[in-house]
C-alpha cells in the first residue's frame, strides 16, 4: 500500500474529475469512484491511507461507506463531504470514527490540508504501534505465557493493576519471571512512555545502594567527584523496580519508607529535598512476611510495599504452561540464531513435562537454548536436553498470606484490615499508613464491613 493512496467517492462526474486531478497534482495517488457500492467493493479489494466520500450518495451513502471502511481497515481515515444542512449528521459520523468533515463548496486547499493531516495521523499511529511492539519484544514481554488457570487469574489482576499507580509486591521463586511481570505492568500502564528502571537491591552494600537510588552530591564521600542523580530521579515519570527488596538493611529501609510515603528524598551528603513521581514495583524470592516476623524487614515498609501483592507460582505448580512456553522459546531462539524453524519431538516434550523445573521458567528457557545449540536436525530429541544439569531442589516458597486468586477488592479489604490491626485499630494512624484520608478510610471500612474487635 502506497503511503499516499486515496479513495475518492463522489457521484458528481465533473466534481469527481476535478477533485481527483487536483489531489494528484498535490502528490496523492487517487482512485476515484462514483458510487457507494463501488467504493465498498474497492475497500474490500485494496487498502487506502484515507477515504474522501460525499455524505449523500445514491442507494449506499457516505455513512455506509464509513462503516465498511472501519470494519475492513479501522486505521484508514475517513473524511466526509457534506452540505450545510447535513452538518449534524457529519458530526455524529465523527463519533463513529470519521476523521473530519468539510462543507460544500469544498476549498481544494482545505481538502488537501485535511488529507495530509489525516495521512500523517495514520502514519504516526502505525509508527507508535511499531515502536510499542519493538519495546515489548526488547523487554521480552512475549515470554509471558498464561495458559494455566493460575496464570490467567494473575494476568486478569495485572491488567487491572497496570491502570493505576498502586505499589505492587511480586513474590515468587527465582526464575518465575518477576522482573518480566514488572515490565509488563509498566508497559501496559499509563506510565509506559516513561522509563522502566530496575535494580537488584541484594547485589549492593547499603552505602552503594543508597547512592545508586538517591544519588549523591560532590564531596559526600571518597570518589564523589561530582553530583550524581539517583535512580529515583532517573525513573521520574516511570517505574522503579526494586528486586530482592528483602535483602536490604534496616537503616536503608527507613530511608526507602520515607520516599514511599511522600515521594521526597535527599541525595547522599545533600540537604535539599527532591520530589519525584515514580511507581514502585518490588519483588522478592523470599516470603517477606516471615522476614517481618524475624525482624529482618520493617513491618511498616512491608505493608507499604504490599498494596497489591502478586504471587507467581513455580513452573512445577502450573504444568500446562510448560508446552506453550517451550514452543515459544524454540521459535524465539531459532529466529535469533537465524536457523530453520525447529520443533520438539513428542519424546522431548514428554521429558520436559516430567521435569521438576526447580529453576522455573528461566531454567526452561536455558534448556531450550542449549538444546538448539546441540540439535543437529530440525526436531529436538531427548538427547539434546541435558536436564540432569538442572538447578538442585530448593526450599519451596509459598506465601503465608494472600493468594493470587483474590480479586482487587478482596486484596484491598485484607490490606486495610491488616494495617488497622498493625495500628491497633487507631484509624488516624492507619489512614496515614495507607496514604489516604481519614474519611476515605471510614468509607472503605463501612463498604467492607470492617469493625474493630469488641
Amino acid at each position: 500500500m502506497s503511503w499516499n493512496h486515496i479513495l475518492l467517492v463522489e457521484d458528481d462526474d465533473s466534481l469527481r474529475l476535478t477533485q481527483a486531478m487536483y489531489l494528484e497534482r498535490e502528490g496523492f495517488q487517487v482512485t476515484a469512484v462514483g458510487s457507494g457500492a463501488e467504493a465498498i467493493s474497492r475497500i474490500a479489494a485494496d487498502q487506502y491511507q484515507a477515504v474522501v466520500t460525499d455524505l449523500r450518495l445514491d442507494e449506499i451513502d457516505g455513512l455506509e461507506v464509513l462503516a465498511a471502511v472501519k470494519e475492513r481497515s479501522p486505521e484508514t481515515e475517513v473524511i466526509l463531504i457534506t452540505g450545510f444542512g447535513s452538518v449534524d449528521t457529519a458530526v455524529e459520523a465523527m463519533k463513529s470514527g470519521a476523521y473530519d468533515y468539510l462543507t460544500k463548496p469544498v476549498d481544494p486547499d482545505d481538502l488537501v490540508l485535511t488529507l495530509k493531516k489525516a495521512v500523517e495521523r495514520r502514519q504516526l499511529r502505525r509508527q507508535v504501534a511499531y515502536l510499542q511492539k519493538e519495546v515489548a519484544e526488547q523487554a521480552g514481554l512475549g515470554h509471558i505465557v498464561a495458559v494455566s488457570s493460575e496464570m490467567r487469574q494473575i494476568m486478569t489482576l495485572v491488567q487491572q493493576v497496570s491502570q493505576n499507580d498502586a505499589t505492587v509486591l511480586i513474590e515468587g521463586e527465582s526464575g518465575t519471571g518477576k522482573e518480566l511481570m514488572a515490565k509488563y505492568i509498566h508497559h501496559t500502564g499509563h506510565r509506559a512512555g516513561g522509563p522502566f528502571v530496575a535494580i537488584n537491591c541484594g547485589a549492593l552494600p547499603e552505602n552503594l545502594l543508597e547512592s545508586e537510588l538517591f544519588g549523591h552530591v560532590k564531596g559526600s564521600f571518597t570518589g564523589a567527584i561530582k553530583d550524581k542523580k539517583g535512580l529515583f530521579e532517573v525513573a521520574d515519570g516511570g517505574t522503579l523496580f526494586l528486586d530482592e527488596i528483602g535483602e536490604t538493611s534496616p537503616g536503608f529501609q527507613v530511608k526507602l519508607l520515607r520516599v514511599l510515603e511522600d515521594g521526597t528524598f535527599r541525595r547522599v551528603g545533600g540537604t535539599s529535598e527532591h520530589q519525584v513521581s515514580v511507581r514502585i514495583i518490588a519483588a522478592s524470592n523470599k516470603d517477606l512476611s516471615r522476614l517481618v516476623q524475624k525482624g529482618q524487614l520493617r513491618r511498616d515498609l512491608y505493608y507499604r510495599l504490599k498494596v497489591i501483592p502478586i504471587y507467581l507460582p513455580p513452573l512445577r505448580k502450573r504444568p500446562t504452561d510448560i508446552k506453550p512456553l517451550a514452543e515459544h522459546f524454540v521459535s524465539h531462539y531459532t529466529d535469533r540464531m537465524g536457523r530453520r524453524q525447529s520443533s520438539l519431538s513428542p519424546e522431548a516434550m514428554k521429558r520436559l513435562e516430567s521435569h521438576s523445573w526447580h529453576g522455573n521458567v528461566r531454567e526452561l528457557e536455558n534448556a531450550i537454548e542449549r538444546a538448539l545449540i546441540f540439535c543437529q536436525g530440525e526436531e529436538i530429541q531427548p538427547a539434546d536436553l541435558p536436564l540432569e544439569a538442572c538447578t538442585p531442589p530448593v526450599e519451596e516458597f509459598v506465601p503465608s498470606e494472600m493468594s493470587s486468586d483474590l480479586s482487587l477488592e478482596a486484596m484491598e479489604q485484607t490490606h486495610i484490615r491488616q494495617i488497622l490491626e498493625h495500628c491497633q485499630w487507631n484509624r488516624s494512624r492507619a489512614a496515614r499508613e495507607l496514604g489516604i484520608g481519614y474519611n476515605t478510610l471510614w468509607r472503605k471500612m463501612k463498604k467492607y464491613g470492617i469493625e474493630p474487635p469488641e
